[in-house]
């Protein structure tokens, strides 16, 4: 037998490849990706057979099959998302051109139209810092944090010692954080942070005892709330590298502060992301819907008031939760929606720029349609691949009539949608593949000329720091690269 072998060895290799092929094949095939990213995996795993089976367990699948929810616990969320539902007046004020984007946002992630009745726009981490860390300081019974990175250095210290202090003076503190994106957060770092009762949970933690398949999930979202009346999100992570009194170099981003019955919303995607990371536990989830009862109630009072100099001024929008635990993609889905209802503008910011076919196409067909369509990138960036990737689609981009601007001083990491004058979204998430298929992303799309134009201002001020990218022919070397890089895409 082993003679026989040895004689045909190159038949048995190959019929072991052959078997090897047509179950790689499969696998790829059941994860439903787009096709140039199945065959860019297919041709990777069948020429790298060892190596390539390493990499593609680590980075390759596309779901995950989340942690489900015993029947007492979604009952329990059903029942807090019917009370949200019958206790706040749904806007009745929308114009009909938002009827499919919201039609999808609901059907997509169950989130209704809700409003804020107030809110602020920070440009730059030195203003947000500085608003966060006022609203936890005036916070009086809750405070919930979700990050992608909680670095232990300068701002990070300051921000678990404020926490340790309203612990002591207690309030309950539950701190979310992505277990690539805070590797850095040692124990030692926040004992004591949990010796005065602080919650601390690590999403998709790294080393013993953790899944390796799920490292290439993140949980990118940047989330804070304060006693269920304040929220706020955008790009800001909580890290020395985003504010400028400390780095020369920090990154520019845009982060904005909620009030109102949408702060409710924030706190279901909070919920949810405690409870899966958790394994379970339920004491957080009563402990919310205990205190948002008597909330809700009073917010009703105040839009049913009949005195105009009583109501509260309310502006329209929605949360778009999104991540790969839902197939349908919806941040994806509804920046093309909303790019296909454009009419006069397009204004996309984003750090990193690896567009699917969808988003492209949506993005080029509006200029070819007329649409003035402007793409602000970073001039530098911060990851060397993605940055290539990106510099691959100018062409595209350009021939289409889209204007492409590249942000000078810094690294840009606003992530900004802006539509007419009427829709804009502010979040999470980066207008690429890992933030459309691989991350746990937030965005929040807004209804109405009034947010949309404070966005504008400041689409408008880094417009004024940034050039004007022209077609040259690049030397080859240099296309190579690109092309390669853009080769890639699908999979980074």
């Amino acid at each position: 037998m082993i003679d026989w072998i040895l004689e045909h060895w190159s038949s048995v290799l190959f019929f072991f490849w052959a078997v090897y092929f047509v179950l790689l094949v499969g696998t790829i095939l059941l994860q439903k990706r787009n096709p140039v990213s199945s065959i860019a995996w297919i041709l990777s795993l069948s020429l790298l057979p060892v190596a390539g089976l390493f990499i593609y367990h680590f980075f390759g699948p596309r779901k995950i099959k989340k942690q489900k929810m015993s029947r007492a616990q979604k009952r329990l969320f059903v029942q807090r998302q019917q009370k949200v539902w019958k206790n706040l007046i749904e806007p009745t004020t929308l114009d009909k051109r938002y009827a499919p984007i919201v039609n999808l946002i609901r059907q997509t992630t169950n989130m209704p139209p809700t409003y804020t009745t107030g809110y602020e726009i920070y440009s730059g981490g030195e203003a947000t810092y500085e608003a966060i860390f006022k609203a936890i300081a005036e916070a009086q019974h809750f405070i919930l944090l979700e990050y992608y990175i909680f670095a232990p250095d300068q701002t990070g210290t300051k921000l678990r010692d404020l926490l340790i202090t309203k612990l002591n003076e207690g309030l309950k503190v539950f701190l979310l954080v992505d277990g690539m994106g805070s590797k850095r957060l040692s124990n030692d770092f926040m004992k004591d942070f949990k010796k005065a009762g602080g919650h601390l949970s690590f999403f998709h933690k790294l080393g013993p005892g953790s899944s390796f398949s799920l490292i290439n999930f993140r949980n990118h979202r940047k989330i804070v709330i304060c006693d269920g009346k304040i929220a706020f999100t955008g790009g800001v992570n909580i890290t020395d590298t985003q504010d400028l009194r400390i780095d020369p170099k920090a990154y520019h981003d845009v982060h904005m502060r909620f009030e109102g019955p949408i702060v409710e919303w924030f706190e279901t995607v909070f919920a949810e992301d405690w409870y899966y990371s958790n394994r379970g536990d339920e004491a957080l989830l009563h402990y919310l819907k205990e205190k948002n009862d008597d909330r809700l109630s009073h917010y009703k009072e105040q839009l049913q008031a009949t005195d105009e100099s009583t109501k509260i001024p309310s502006l329209s929008m929605q949360l778009i939760p999104s991540g790969p635990d839902n197939e349908l993609a919806p941040i994806l889905r509804v920046m093309v929606e909303a790019m296909h209802l454009a009419q006069h503008r397009i204004y996309l910011t984003t750090p990193y720029l690896v567009p699917d076919q969808s988003a492209l196409f949506a993005l080029t067909s509006a200029a070819l349609r007329g649409v003035d369509v402007k793409v602000l990138v970073p001039k530098k960036t911060d990851t060397y691949i993605v940055g290539k990737a990106a510099q691959s689609w100018y062409e595209d981009l350009i021939q289409s009539g889209i204007k492409v601007y590249t942000y000078l001083p810094r690294m840009l990491h606003t992530k900004t949608l802006i539509i007419d004058d009427d829709i804009s979204f502010i979040g999470s998430t980066n207008f690429d593949y890992r933030s459309f298929y691989l991350n746990f992303e937030l965005s929040v799309i807004s209804y109405g000329e009034k947010i949309n134009k404070s966005l504008s201002k400041e689409f408008y001020q880094s417009l004024e720091e940034s050039e004007l990218v022209k077609l040259t022919k690049l030397p080859i070397g240099e296309r190579l690269i690109q092309a390669s890089a853009r080769l890639l895409s699908p999979i980074l």
